[in-house]
């Protein structure tokens, strides 16, 4: 092709990729970048020298050897020439004398893949380095802290409203610095354009006002008044509260009463990328949700964002990206490769397993069980660093005892992750070459690569482009099996003769001839039919059967598990959970753990609640932020606070309502997340003879407002805590969180908030149509509940009679019903 044609080309390429980044969408921002990164390379193959090609992607490192006499080597690539340009020759090795620089001699050091192909080497590093960040720092709870509370400045006096509607104040400063010393009315928070937010000093204002006014932004101060803007519109109300509270005003310099949102806010900044982004790019993951689901699963953008960019480099994410597949090649190096006594040939039965295991995973996709988490490569490795690495991290940095019990499902996980290691004594990197069905994704994705590598007249058959090649991905005669091919390029760096290119898939310039030698490969004659029809069979036999078990070995009856905040309904959401684990990691304290064998296969390694180990803090909503199929939805602080995730439920065995002694733990924990969803309750009050109570006896029981409680558990925490393991009390949890029908909100879309208030909405249209109640919701013992001590009769006893009822009496069990009168 001329130079002329290539430049067209490139022109044309850099348009279309303008014109897809404009559409802001993140497939065409991808499909952007490929046809981008794609002309830049048809530029610089203008300036290669080599042989005629229209799109060159060359980084590898060519062999270092002497031009033969009269011989005409390849001048070095752009990048190559403007390095030397820049950087000292001692750097680079020099071709005639065959000396070699500092990059490669330090190359060589590190193995011959590094110095055939550092780029994707250094790839690999970059990954992995990057997936342990994301999952050890970045999804590591605990280096956040609660914002401080503010700063805040009292004894204000409201002067004012003109006409532009800023409020003027004056006085006040009570609690300003030293420093402040010289204009106590301004302290030095309240600069110009500071926010602020106003409350009357007493925290009460006028009835039926709302007392949090909305914010103001300081206009302009002087000593001894302030002049404050209001950041919105100036509601009627806050006017009136305004005119008509006489007393002192405080500044705040942040929201009073605000909930704390410190582990949602560090998560969020730390996340620079998404936590979740290799799952978010893993393809099977994303597809085979997607169709267990029937539903649209975000992540499906980043597996059309990932297959995209593998169009220009064929399998690129096994070759460059994949963590799981470094983590092999580390663990072949250091261990599998010095063990040669397993080793299989590379031709056999096995070597399409990955088609057949991905078709069985999608067949279990459309029977509506996911079973791809279980060897997709991303929840694979990211459960064993779970289940392997962040035991040790939390025992090393908090303490061992808050690391929790290890189960069955744990070691069924870990020997999983073993078994893909140890598949490396049968032939390196046997997974990701013959069974990862992630890999069989993109290889039938290479079907519409764009670029291919060729293999030139050159080759002197010396076989050490086979040797080199991490997937099997060369055939005998030295030409390539497509969709296996990751280039690498690896083999070109081993090339004595530079015979091996990557260019445009139908460039035909210079190639040497096919069969050559003969690889004894023909089309698909009977064997190969008898072998594919079994391999197809047994695909389906394994996927219905694998359906078929899942679902049967769920336990019929089994008590609900109490799921994350913001979960989808249950069958959607054992359709949408990968058991990547990335949920658990992320959660504090441990409140989310892996699932056993509670419900059979089916919920194995999915999240659950276990709320006598830790409560949900009501400043995170860290689950939801880094789920890469929305098996538990994104929700903002002020939905994830409504969003219930089961109903607590006060046993008998509590010490106030069984009689023992006093105890209030629950309600304070209650009151301190800011949920206030249980309440006090007298009973067991005992009378004297003359009918009246009995100073200091009974005692005041919790009761759990249903209408109010989310479910978080910090109440069960507590209890189980202190009463149990502290002070052995009790054998159980006296208050414990329940799920299941009527206690927990699980919505596939729509607003928590708006579910709440029409829920509330129907209790107040019960309550009107019933009668009045109280929306407590107290013990299922299917006794009555005890009668209020302190109620009053509905008709006053005639005098000089007795009373048809004491209205002081009350059992000393809470759940019995009052003897009738005598």
């Amino acid at each position: 092709m001329t130079i002329g044609k290539q430049i067209a080309v490139a022109v044309a390429l850099a348009l279309l990729a303008a014109a897809a980044l404009l559409a802001a969408t993140p497939l065409s921002i991808a499909f952007g970048a490929v046809t981008g990164f794609a002309s830049l390379m048809t530029l610089a193959g203008i300036w290669s020298r080599r042989s005629p090609a229209l799109l060159r992607l060359d980084w590898f490192v060519r062999v270092l050897r002497r031009p033969a006499r009269g011989e005409t080597t390849a001048p070095h690539g752009l990048l190559r020439r403007l390095a030397e340009r820049c950087l000292p020759a001692s750097l680079f090795s020099q071709r005639a004398s065959k000396q070699r620089g500092l990059l490669r001699r330090l190359l060589r050091r590190l193995g011959v893949t590094w110095l055939a192909s550092p780029v994707r080497r250094l790839s690999q590093a970059c990954c992995l380095s990057a997936f342990l960040l994301l999952f050890f720092y970045v999804c590591w709870p605990y280096d956040a802290r609660p914002a401080p509370p503010g700063q805040q400045s009292g004894g204000w006096r409201f002067a004012t409203l003109d006409e532009a509607g800023d409020a003027h104040f004056h006085g006040g400063a009570a609690e300003a610095s030293a420093q402040d010393a010289a204009s106590p009315a301004a302290p030095a928070w309240l600069h110009a354009e500071a926010t602020v937010y106003v409350l009357p000093e007493s925290g009460a204002g006028p009835a039926g006002t709302d007392n949090k006014l909305s914010s103001w932004t300081v206009a302009a101060w002087s000593e001894g008044e302030i002049r404050l803007r209001p950041a919105g519109e100036l509601r009627a109300e806050t006017i009136d509260l305004l005119l008509e509270h006489a007393g002192d005003w405080r500044f705040y310099e942040r929201p009073p009463g605000e909930w704390p949102t410190h582990y949602a806010d560090r998560l969020a900044a730390k996340e620079a990328v998404p936590a979740e982004l290799f799952l978010a790019i893993d393809p099977l993951v994303s597809l085979s949700t997607a169709i267990a689901s029937r539903s649209w699963v975000w992540s499906l953008t980043g597996a059309g964002v990932i297959l995209l960019i593998c169009v220009l480099i064929p399998r690129g994410f096994c070759g460059y990206l994949c963590p799981l597949g470094t983590t092999i090649d580390l663990f072949d190096w250091a261990v599998a490769g010095r063990v040669r006594r397993f080793r299989v040939p590379d031709e056999g039965w096995w070597v399409h397993i990955k088609y057949y295991l991905l078709a069985g995973t999608l067949i279990c996709a459309t029977m509506g069980v996911l079973v791809s988490g279980i060897f997709s490569a991303i929840p694979v490795v990211t459960r064993a660093a779970l289940f392997l690495l962040e035991p040790a991290q939390s025992g090393l940095l908090r303490g061992w005892h808050l690391v929790p019990a290890v189960h069955a499902g744990h070691l069924l996980s870990i020997v999983l992750f073993a078994v893909v290691l140890g598949l490396g004594f049968l032939r390196p990197r046997f997974w990701c070459k013959y069974v990862c069905p992630s890999g069989a994704v993109f290889s039938v994705g290479n079907l519409f690569r764009a670029t291919e590598r060729k293999v030139e007249s050159s080759c002197i058959h010396c076989n050490k482009c086979i040797e080199i090649c991490p997937f099997d991905a060369i055939k005998p005669d030295f030409t390539t099996r497509a969709t296996d091919c990751t280039e690498c390029q690896s083999c070109a760096g081993v090339c004595p003769t530079e015979a091996i290119k990557f260019v445009e898939r139908w460039n035909i310039v210079d190639l040497k001839p096919a069969d050559d030698p003969p690889t004894g490969e023909t089309a698909l004659g009977r064997r190969g039919f008898l072998s594919l029809a079994v391999g197809g069979c047994a695909a389906v036999a394994g996927g219905v059967g694998a359906a078929a078990a899942v679902s049967a070995s769920r336990a019929a009856g089994a008590e609900p598990l109490v799921r994350p905040p913001g979960s989808v309904p249950e069958e959607a959401f054992l359709q949408m959970c990968i058991r990547c684990g990335e949920c658990f990691k992320a959660c504090p304290n441990n409140v989310l753990q892996a699932e056993g064998f509670q419900q059979g296969l089916a919920g194995l390694w999915t999240p659950m609640v276990v709320a006598d180990w830790a409560g949900c803090e009501s400043s995170c909503n860290a689950c939801g932020q880094v789920c890469p199929t929305g098996a538990i939805r994104e929700l903002p602080m002020e939905e994830k606070r409504v969003a219930r995730m089961g109903l607590a439920i006060v046993a008998e065995t509590c010490l106030p309502l069984a009689g023992k002694e006093a105890c209030d733990l629950c309600v304070k924990e209650c009151h301190a997340a800011g949920y206030d969803a249980i309440e006090f309750q007298q009973v067991g009050t005992l009378v004297d003879d003359r009918g009246m109570p009995i100073a200091d006896s009974g005692f005041l029981a919790p009761v759990v407002l249903a209408d109010a409680c989310v479910g978080c558990g910090l109440c069960q925490t507590r209890c189980y805590a202190v009463q149990v393991k502290q002070r052995g009390a009790l054998e159980h949890s006296a208050i414990v969180v329940r799920a299941g029908e009527g206690r927990e909100d699980r919505l596939l879309s729509g607003s928590y908030r708006e579910e709440r208030q029409r829920r509330l909405a129907e209790s107040a249209s019960r309550r009107q149509d019933d009668g009045p109640d109280v929306n407590y919701f107290i013990p299922e013992q299917g006794a009555s509940p005890p009668v209020d001590p302190f109620s009053t009769p509905p008709v006053d006893p005639a005098p000089g009679a007795e009373p048809a009822g004491n209205p002081f009496d009350a059992p000393a069990n809470p759940f019995e019903t009052p003897a009738p009168p005598m």
